[in-house]
């Protein structure tokens, strides 16, 4: 697993410096054609020569660099993606040999839900930070709106431009939380996360329903199994619970139409 999770952390950094080289290769591009055709036309002819023709050479060197370092990760992507699939084949083989009725393989599912738990919280705090950013926009865009309204009140011409300009965003961004949103889901990811840690304490330390059934203690395995399974029923109802938001997102577009 370890080498498995740093093999797909390679390759998901090469493919974000991929994206990055295709981004910097399209700026290059255009910076490349506007220089070009400020030589061409002559709108630097009072300009030295430094500036007209060797700030040209500059960028075509650089997308020359861009293009040669695109081609160079590419390689390395495709690398790093055979090697994780040859990981993921040997970590499926490993797990296939995992007595996952025991005690062993048990303890390794209760310790392997730790990373459940922190990647629910993970993206329970990136949709809290996406939901206060176009919140604060909200905020912060219907205060300066109504100020400059209050502000024009003769014909400036900028002034109307920026109302218009900070009530679309203001729109947008009240558009886009209630269509996709991300508090609900932060919120269940969550509490999803909460319930999965308090299972995980008290199947650790006997506590609650792990404590025992009747008069008889539970034992590891029997411990263990019935953390499992609230585990899985946790996951579950929270797929549900994702799958209720899409449906109630895409029936508002379908109101909204």
């Amino acid at each position: 697993m370890r080498e498995f999770d740093q093999i797909e952390s390679d390759l998901r950094a090469s493919r974000v410096f991929q994206r990055v080289y295709w981004l910097c290769l399209l700026g290059s591009f255009m910076l490349s054609g506007l220089l070009g055709y400020t030589v061409i036309v002559g709108l630097w002819q009072t300009k030295p020569v430094f500036t007209r023709y060797i700030g040209l050479l500059v960028v075509v060197g650089l997308v020359v660099a861009m293009a040669w370092l695109l081609l160079k990760n590419g390689k390395v992507v495709v690398s790093r993606a055979g090697d994780l699939r040859n990981a993921l084949q040997d970590r499926q083989t490993a797990a296939a040999g995992l007595p996952l009725d025991s005690p062993s393989g048990l303890r390794i599912y209760r310790e392997a839900s730790l990373d459940l738990i922190a990647q629910y919280r993970k993206s329970a705090n990136n949709n809290r930070r996406v939901h206060n950013f176009f919140q604060l926009i909200i905020i912060t865009g219907s205060i300066a709106t109504s100020t400059l309204a209050a502000m024009n009140e003769g014909a400036n011409l900028f002034l109307r431009i920026a109302t218009s300009v900070l009530s679309a965003l203001v729109g947008i961004s009240a558009g886009v939380t209630g269509y996709f949103k991300f508090r609900e889901r932060g919120y269940n990811m969550q509490s999803t996360a909460d319930e999965i840690e308090k299972h995980y304490n008290a199947s650790q330390f006997m506590l609650d329903e792990y404590a025992s059934t009747g008069e008889s203690p539970l034992t590891e395995a029997e411990r263990l199994r019935k953390y499992a399974g609230f585990v899985e029923r946790l996951k579950e109802e929270q797929r549900k619970r994702e799958l209720q938001l899409e449906q109630s997102s895409s029936s508002g577009e379908e109101r909204a139409g």
